[in-house]
Formats: C-alpha cells, structure tokens, sequence
C-alpha cells in the first residue's frame, strides 16, 4: 500500500510539473506570439517593397546579385541563377543589390548601364508598391465596415460646444485650417492636430461653400494624462457599395500620405520630439499592442489600418529626396536628365555612403530609445 501511495505521489508532482510547464508556456506564447505577428507584419512591408525593385530591375535586365531580407550576417542563402536569395539575422530591413549600382561596372546589364527613365522606375517601384499595398488594405478595410464614415455632421452631442459657433446638421466639412478633407480620416486627423480646439472650418451648405473663423471645440484631459480635442458632433456613414469603398478607400489612403508629410512638417518645426519618433523596435511593439488589443476584441480593422499607415509612411519616406533613401538616388537621376550627362558614379556614392552612416547612426539612437521606453 505503501508503494503504491509513493508511486501516486510521484505521479502528482509530474502532473503538477507538466501544468506548471504548459503555464509557462501559455505565459510565454501570449507575450510572444503579438511580436511574431508584428514582425511577419513589418517583414511582409519590406518584402513588397524590395519587391517593387527586384521585379522592375529583372523586367529591364539589370543583373541583381543578391536579394535580401533583413540585415546584418546571413543566416540562410540560396542562389538561383545569377541571384542569391538571402535571410539576414534582423529583421528591420532589407535590399536589393543590383550590378553597377554604387561601384562603376562595364557589365552590359549593370544598373548604370540603363537608360536613366528605366533607373528612375526601378528606384521609385519600391515606394510604388508599399502605396498600392496601402490603397489595397484601406479598400478592404472600408469593404467589411457596416457603414463608411464621411465628413457630412449627422447630429450635435448634448454638451456641443462648437455648434455655437456656426456649425449646422448636414455640413460637409472640406477644409480645416486651409488643408483640404476628403475623407473622415482628413477630418479626425486635422482636428487632432490642433493645439487649442480653436480652428478656421470650411464647410459645403446646400452647394455652397462657407467658411466659419474660429470655430471651437472643448479641450479634454483623458484618464491617460492627455490633454486633446473633444469630439462633440457625430457623421453620418454611407453603405459599403462598390463605388463608395473604392472612392473611400482611395481618400483614405490619400489622408495617411498628409499624415505622414505633416508628421514630418511637424517634427522639423519642433512641434514633436524623439520621444514621438519610433524605429524598429518601437514599430513592431506597437504592432503586437494593436494585435494583442484585436485577439481581445475580435476586430481586427484597427491592425490592418496601422499596417496601411506603415507601408505608405515607408513609401512616402523612402521618395525623400536624402542621401541613401529611394528619393536621393531618384534626385540624382532628376540632375542627370536636366545636365543629360550622369553624375560620377564615386561622388554619388560618396554621398549616399554619408547618407547611409547618418542613418544607421539616427535608427541606432531611435532603437535605444525604444529600448529605453520599453524598460520603462
């Protein structure tokens, strides 16, 4: 009896053992599987991207060396003809290496070799594709909506405080501040934006246009600590037909590119600092917050939009006109059809190996950030 009471004990404690493991495990798999998720999110943004290029540069029969995802040592590579396919060991980026694109070449399918009108579409299809990536995914967004948000006032809330000032039921707002709205992201984005709730708003009432000065809104303090704009009138929603997804869709894209070259406006004027800034690290931490807040509630709209914001902020970034982006080389091919003779090969990679440095140098402090907060 005895050795049989030992043997059930025994027994117990490696049941409990097991539980303790799966705990673990589960522990473990709840924290991890959110950045797993982010990460195939931000890598499958490079991948398109990189994309964009590779194919460009095979249908114009430049030689491409390598094609890369990630950075940093290699930790698979196979070469399949003349081009080695390679995964890197970080996952915060990744190229295409084409002949005769950084170092002079007298192979006949080197890059430079090209006319300069194939070099600029080989240079611009990486942020052509993370746009049309982003368009998609705001049409598909707005085709599982219920109903599509417009910029048209359906009613006032009870404690309104901007219908005192001249706003009316069925105003369809189309500037704020001088900028354009076309879509409900134009709308929440630019009053967003504002510092005091005090804005210039122009409105379409009945087939004209009016414009009202100083329209206010009420300043709130949310339980987080933040102080913004209170939104105190509803907008009406039209239904997701084919017509109004695609056109919505498009107009949404079109206010995530305002958003990012006003974010941009704004952090050169000092109006954000590098508190606001998120590299790598930030990104994806970002990414597995919205995707573990979306496991939760089984809506998973919110993910895909941060996901359009990524790529076309990628997109709209990468056509920047600075040394070692898409938009500097782009530059540089600009000046060679205005002298109708290139730059020398040296001098332009001289720039963009500056550019490069200036860079890795700006991520390397944007990443310690990150890290930083993280701790925190």
């Amino acid at each position: 009896m005895k050795l049989i009471l030992k043997h059930v004990s025994m027994l117990l404690k490696e049941v409990v053992k097991i539980n303790l493991l799966a705990l673990d495990f589960s522990a473990l798999w709840s924290k991890a599987w959110p950045i797993a998720v982010a990460i195939l999110f931000f890598g499958f943004i490079i991948f398109i991207h990189e994309l964009g290029h590779f194919t460009f540069a095979k249908i114009f029969k430049v030689k491409v060396n390598e094609f890369a995802m990630g950075m940093g040592p290699t930790l698979l590579k196979k070469k399949i003809g003349e081009t080695t396919y390679a995964l890197r060991l970080f996952p915060i980026g990744g190229f295409v290496s084409m002949e005769g694109e950084d170092e002079e070449s007298e192979d006949d399918r080197a890059f430079s070799k090209k006319p300069c009108w194939q070099r600029i579409i080989i240079v611009v299809a990486g942020a052509t594709m993370n746009l049309i990536l982003g368009l998609i995914i705001c049409i598909c967004i707005n085709a599982g909506q219920d109903l599509i948000a417009t910029p048209v006032i359906a009613d006032f809330r009870e404690d309104s405080v901007s219908v005192s000032s001249g706003l009316e039921k069925n105003d369809k707002i189309v500037e704020i501040d001088g900028h354009g709205v076309t879509s409900y992201m134009d709308l929440s984005f630019l009053m967003m934006r504002d510092k005091d709730g005090v804005m210039d708003i122009a409105v379409k009432r009945e087939g004209e246009k009016v414009l009202l000065e100083d329209v206010t809104f009420e300043m709130r303090e949310y339980e987080d600590g933040t102080k913004g704009l209170y939104f105190d009138f509803r907008v009406y929603g039209v239904e997701p037909t084919f017509k109004n997804v695609v056109v919505s869709g498009a107009g949404e894209a079109l206010s995530i590119v305002r958003v990012v070259y006003l974010s941009l406006f704004d952090l050169v004027t000092g109006q954000y600092g590098l508190n606001d800034l998120a590299g790598p690290i930030g990104t994806v931490t970002q990414i597995a917050d919205v995707a573990t807040d979306a496991s939760k509630s089984h809506d998973f709209s919110t993910l895909f939009l941060v996901m359009a914001l990524i790529t076309i902020n990628i997109g709209v970034f990468n056509l920047l006109p600075l040394p070692a982006l898409d938009g500097g080389r782009l530059f540089f091919m600009v000046i060679e059809l205005i002298r109708r003779k290139p730059i020398k090969a040296k001098y332009e990679s001289w720039v963009h190996a500056a550019g490069l440095a200036l860079l890795i140098l700006l991520m390397l402090v944007i990443s310690a950030n990150d890290i930083f907060k993280l701790i925190k």
